[in-house]
Order: C-alpha cells, then structure tokens, then sequence
C-alpha cells in the first residue's frame, strides 16, 4: 500500500463520541490526556482566563481542561462542561469531586442543540471538541446563544494532516497493511477545520465577529512522556481509530503493523520525553 497518501485520506473516520469513541476515550484516558497536554496548556494561555468568568467547556473529554479552567475562574466563577457521551459525565464528576473542585458542573448533551437555563455565559471554551459536528454552522449558532453579547469563544481544533505527523505517520502505516475509509473534506472529524478560512466563514456565518485564527506548533509525547515507544504502539492501536479498523483483521497482520509502529516511534523516542512528534493546531477566537 502507499505511504502517506495526498488530500484527505490521512483523516481519521466519523466516531460515535455518544457511544464507542467516548467509551474508548475514558479506557484510554491517561494516555489521551498526557499526549495533547501541550496542545491543551497553549490553548489556555491563549484564552487566559480570568477569575469570576463563568465558562462552558465543550466536549471536554477527560475534564482536564475544565478542571483547569475551573481553578483560573475561581472565586467567583463557575465551568460549565458539556459532553455527549454519558461515560466522559460521570467519569469527570468523580474526577472532580476527587480533586475537591466544586465550582463546576459536567452535563451530559448534544452541544448542537444543547440549551441551559442559566445561559449568557462570559466565555465558551473547547479543547478538541468542536469539530465533529454534522452542521457547524447551525452547531456553532447555537453555542453564540450560550453567550451574553460580546462573549468570547477560544477553540483548539487540528490543522492540516500533514502538519501532524503524530496522527498520520502512525495511519501511513496502518495503511500499508489494511484499507482505511477516506472521509470527505469537510466532514465531522478531527481535521473538520484543517482550512483556516472554512473555518473563519463557518463562525461568521454562526453569527460570530472579531475572528483570529493563528497556528500554534509543537512536539506531543505519544501516549504520554512515560512512554516508550511499545507502549506508545499499543496506545495509538488501542486509542485511535485506526487501530480499531485493525481489530477485524488477522492476528498476524495486527502485529506486523505492531512492530512497524513500534520501529516508527523508536526514531522519534527521546529518553526522559517520550515519543516526541509534532503537531499543528488553530487558535482560534471569536466574540459573540
């Protein structure tokens, strides 16, 4: 099969974030939150939160960003988190109420059409979670009405394939084994927004102003900086969509594709770091 392949065959399927993908989000949870934590620390110092601001976190995933956000905020200010899978609400409940943070709520709902009683929030955060929506442009109208007039929104979302190699590489070679869907432009999924101006017009069209899109770069730790490059193999096999493309297919081809992830992250395995790649994200921010 091919290397990495050209226009958008690099992007990851439609996931069921209600159902499977969320399921699998919290069973993989430390090495999901430890690989996008650079990401995650930009976008928050970009946002810059400040205390007494209320805040609704979208598609929080494990809850770090809202747990992190709910601590900027403090006194005085509240996180509202949203999510559509049930497993991610409880789980980041516990985690909450474990870590004695009580000046956030986790709600379980479609932020699509999500509406909440106690609405005209200061801000709207979303870390990855933002880009899987079927219609974003009703989607993102929806939101601006979470916001009082002015209200600021800051999104992470995935630029180009190519500009993250810590997601195509590891796909490439997947792909020289098995045959991998290749979703349309556009569509919901972690490159929904890898054109800067699709994602500019979406927002304007959503009723947003004052539009800043900027590109942020960097290395992650695949699987997170403990590990090596076996255990980051097994992470991104376990975690990722392709690997679960990868389970309906024969024992020996799931480890030959095993051993050429693992030869992959041994050339990018820095002791001390983990298995170090680069990534590209948009900073993008908006007023309501």
């Amino acid at each position: 099969m091919t290397n990495l392949p050209a226009n958008h065959e690099e992007a990851l399927e439609y996931e069921d974030w209600a159902g499977e993908m969320g399921a699998r989000w919290l069973a993989n949870l430390t090495g999901f939150e430890a690989t996008i934590l650079p990401a995650g620390e930009i976008l928050l110092t970009h946002a810059a939160y400040q205390q007494g601001e209320r805040v609704v976190d979208i598609g929080f995933g494990g809850g770090a960003t809202s747990l992190a956000i709910a601590q900027a905020v403090a006194p005085g200010g509240e996180v509202v988190g949203i999510d559509i899978s049930p497993d991610l609400v409880a789980a980041t409940t516990r985690r909450a109420a474990a870590a004695g943070i009580d000046n956030v709520r986790f709600i379980c709902a479609d932020a699509a059409t999500v509406t909440l009683a106690d609405a005209a929030f200061d801000r709207l955060c979303s870390r990855f979670g933002s880009m899987f929506f079927a219609e974003p442009v009703p989607a993102f109208a929806n939101l601006r009405g979470l916001l009082k007039p002015g209200g600021r929104i800051n999104l992470a979302v995935w630029g180009p394939p190519l500009a993250n190699p810590w997601m195509v590489e590891g796909m490439a070679v997947a792909r020289r084994h098995v045959e991998l869907p290749a979703p349309a432009p556009r569509a919901p999924g972690p490159f929904a927004f890898e054109e800067r101006d699709y994602m500019a017009d979406v927002l304007a069209a959503a009723g947003f102003h004052n539009v800043e899109i900027v590109a942020a770069t960097g290395t992650l730790p695949v699987g997170g900086p403990d590990a090596t490059p076996e255990q980051a193999q097994a992470f991104v096999r376990h975690a990722l969509s392709f690997g679960q493309v990868l389970r309906a297919h024969p024992p020996q081809v799931q480890q030959a594709v095993a051993a050429e992830l693992t030869e992959l992250y041994a050339r990018h395995y820095r002791p001390g770091d983990g298995v170090m790649m680069g990534y590209s994200i948009w900073l993008v921010s908006a007023n309501a």
